[in-house]
């Protein structure tokens, strides 16, 4: 039996609401993928909820980076704008949506991620 927390969608609604939308909008290139539709998109709720690094996914989804750019080419042309419309629509999902502008915010300098100059001085020589 699945965990909840990283399988939060039955496979039964994923595949009769879900998978439709995912394999409507699926080009194939090359080989068919080794990790399912729905293992994929129960990781990207993953990161979405925890908000883990790609590399930290859990090993039960797979393995993380094609997981990533199935997740990066589905933003590329809409589909998880249009998957999540369609659960809202089936009220299995409420969005509450924040832009934010980043002209608008004051980070410190040190957030920006520029690089730093050299660091201090470290002498080898006993004290």
């Amino acid at each position: 039996h699945m965990d909840k927390r990283l399988f939060p969608i039955p496979q039964e609604y994923f595949d009769h609401t879900i998978k439709p939308l995912i394999e409507g909008d699926y080009i194939w290139k090359g080989r068919p993928p080794t990790i399912s539709h729905y293992h994929v998109f129960c990781a990207i709720l993953y990161i979405l909820r925890t908000g883990c690094p790609w590399r930290d996914l859990p090993s039960c989804y797979g393995k993380w980076h094609p997981i990533y750019l199935r997740f990066k080419r589905g933003g590329e042309k809409g589909l998880w704008w249009r998957v999540l419309m369609k659960l809202q629509q089936g009220k299995k999902v409420t969005m509450n949506i924040v832009l934010a502008d980043s002209t608008t915010m004051k980070i410190h300098r040190h957030g920006g991620g520029a690089k730093g100059g050299p660091g201090p001085e470290v002498s080898t020589a006993p004290a």
